[in-house]
């Protein structure tokens, strides 16, 4: 029988979370994290998450809240809410913990957590990657996924619009 309520439970207030995170390290177990929008997820988003976890022992998920899309991507967006896209993400079986987060960027989740790799797709270096300076300097990796190609939020909707 599958525990359906324990998916639920995989999402974090950050409180929560720095505890979770403080247990796992005093256990000596790594903790990879990445983060995004999420706001259609695709088949990009499942490599991406999927790359992430297999950086550590632990995946924990940043995503971006209702409030911040909307700064970054305009009025029109998102597509599906913050719990929704929260409650997609934490069906995964490789994301261990998911947190939303209200800010621009993670960088302050990023501090609080200092995870010991920091995972994001694109098309990147090191120094535009926010956190990358803060988790290297506490001995942390930095790891940059491929891009899948075809595969966007925005190439989805504009499929739709031209249904």
């Amino acid at each position: 029988m599958k525990n359906i309520q324990a998916i639920e439970k995989k999402i974090y207030s950050l409180p929560e979370l720095l505890k979770l995170v403080a247990v796992w390290k005093n256990l000596n177990k790594t903790i990879s994290f990445t983060n995004g929008c999420f706001d259609i997820l695709h088949e990009g988003h499942i490599f991406s998450i999927a790359q992430a976890a297999k950086e550590a022992d632990y995946l924990i998920v940043g995503v971006n809240s209702d409030a911040s899309i909307k700064k970054l991507k305009g009025e029109k967006r998102p597509i599906n809410h913050q719990n929704s896209r929260a409650l997609l993400l934490a069906n995964l079986m490789m994301v261990d913990a998911v947190i939303i987060f209200d800010d621009d960027t993670p960088l302050q989740l990023i501090k609080q957590i200092l995870p010991n790799v920091l995972v994001k797709g694109g098309d990147y270096t090191i120094e535009q990657i926010v956190g990358a300076k803060e988790v290297i300097a506490n001995g942390g990796n930095v790891v940059i996924n491929k891009i899948v190609q075809g595969y966007s939020t925005t190439g989805i909707i504009e499929k739709i619009q031209h249904l």
